[in-house]
């Protein structure tokens, strides 16, 4: 199970520069991908968190169905690749779950939903299937633009721009918070688990770079 005590608060910052053009080019993908976010969403982190965590659910999926397929077509040991990326995505949905709660998202915005889940999933199988390094590298830079919009979402938060409402029960059973817990708590748990994916993420590029 996703470690739910692994806090990266400390290390909020973190950027892992590029080391060659392949991930120079996760780089950009993903900087494009934050400007056509930042244009449709704005400040309206909530909606933007339940569009946005139905994507990032993907890439573990993919990642442990592709590991777990591998690995039985090798014959071999997966080495804990694919309870790790299952887990992972595990963790992304049930952040949807609790910004579901949150932002109560549109009609509109279920239908981006499906939409962005059925695009991403197919470009981001391939791309894992024939270069899974850039797919775990793209993952991790997504997870460094997650970690400064909810950087940003706590700084509206605490500015009293942005409603800091009661938790939800779900949040509250799954990161284990204060019954009397709010959103701020919220967003401080879930910035913690983008920050370790971030940081593990670039690692498993780390170990496919050097196979």
């Amino acid at each position: 199970m996703f470690d739910l005590t692994h806090r990266h608060d400390g290390d909020l910052e973190k950027h892992t520069p590029p080391k060659d053009l392949k991930d120079r080019i996760a780089l950009r993908t993903v900087k494009t991908m934050r400007i056509f976010a930042d244009s449709f969403f704005a400040k309206r982190y909530g909606h933007r968190a339940v569009v946005l965590e139905t994507v990032a659910a993907v890439p573990g999926m993919v990642g442990g169905l592709l590991q777990h397929l591998k690995s039985v077509r090798h014959i071999r040991d997966d080495q804990g690749w694919i309870r790790e990326l299952l887990d992972e995505a595990e963790n992304e949905r049930m952040h949807l779950m609790t910004f579901i709660k949150i932002a109560e998202p549109s009609r509109f915005e279920r239908l981006l939903i499906m939409l962005g889940q059925m695009v991403f999933y197919n470009l981001y199988f391939f791309l894992y299937l024939f270069a899974p390094r850039i797919a775990h590298r793209v993952v991790a830079y997504l997870e460094e633009e997650a970690v400064i919009s909810y950087t940003q979402y706590l700084q509206e938060i605490d500015a009293g721009k942005v409603e800091n409402v009661p938790a939800p029960q779900i949040a509250i059973d799954y990161w284990e918070l204060k019954p009397d817990a709010r959103l701020r708590e919220v967003v401080i748990a879930v910035r913690a688990d983008e920050a370790g994916h971030r940081d593990r993420n670039h690692e498993l590029a780390d170990e496919i770079a050097a196979m």
